[in-house]
């Protein structure tokens, strides 16, 4: 297949974790890869090797999400690629420890510029570009039903991204689809003592960690059903549960 005949999919945050997981699932499934990345240059270098070595395209581009014409940046240079737009995966975030007492309004600023504002923006964007059959997906969290109150931002930016996927899967209906997948406990990062995280995982109804290809599946899910839209795909081995 031509370049020119092949769909693109931009995937925020995609150089590592689980951006990297969505970008290589789209690869495999034959979408060239728009590569975002903000502070990992090293990492996006490797996650567009990898993508390259699928037989498709990748375009690393950088762009500090919390600023609207950084977001432009990325379409103005999708604009100029040969290819087709036809998925946008939101998986770019931060999740800030706080306390609701002491949190700044810069630091609940940021999170919620880069979680809940970012994915707006970038959706108008997507939507403006894709023909029928697109699909948006923002990567949410199974923390959007919880109270997590050492991550206040975040667990509240990630509801209320939630709720933005339903609103834009009504206002962009019936050419495009958005939905959400939510993520339960999948990749520990090195800030969560192993000891701490083999706690939480034998808490779990399955007693296991949500794997990467699991989460992989679950956008193929979303990919290949036509007839879903305004849904959050949960995928976190039970943690919904406790």
């Amino acid at each position: 297949m031509a370049d020119k005949e092949l769909p693109l999919a931009i995937v925020t945050g995609s150089a590592q974790r689980l951006g990297r997981t969505f970008a290589l699932a789209l690869a495999r499934q034959g979408f060239a890869i728009q590569l975002h990345y903000h502070a990992s240059a090293k990492e996006a270098l490797a996650t567009t090797a990898e993508v390259r070595a699928l037989g498709v395209p990748a375009y690393p581009i950088r762009a500090d999400l919390t600023e609207p014409e950084q977001i432009q940046s990325i379409f103005t240079a999708l604009d100029s690629l040969p290819h087709r737009l036809q998925v946008l995966i939101n998986s770019a975030a931060i999740m800030p420890r706080g306390e609701a007492r002491t949190m700044s309004a810069s630091n609940w600023d940021a999170t919620l510029a880069l979680n809940l504002r970012a994915p707006f923006l970038l959706a108008q964007q997507a939507a403006a570009r894709m023909d029928a059959g697109g699909l948006i997906v923002n990567v949410t969290d199974v923390g959007a039903g919880k109270a997590w109150s050492a991550f206040p931002a975040y667990t509240v930016s990630k509801a209320a991204l939630e709720s933005l996927t339903r609103v834009l899967a009504k206002s962009f209906a019936p050419d495009i689809r958005v939905n959400a997948i939510a993520p339960g406990l999948v990749l520990r990062t090195e800030s969560v003592p192993q000891a701490d995280w083999d706690h939480l995982i034998r808490r779990l109804p399955l007693q296991h960690a949500a794997t990467e290809q699991a989460l992989a599946g679950a956008l193929e899910f979303l990919l290949k059903n036509e007839s879903i839209t305004g849904q959050t795909i949960v995928v976190d081995s039970g943690y919904s549960l406790i």
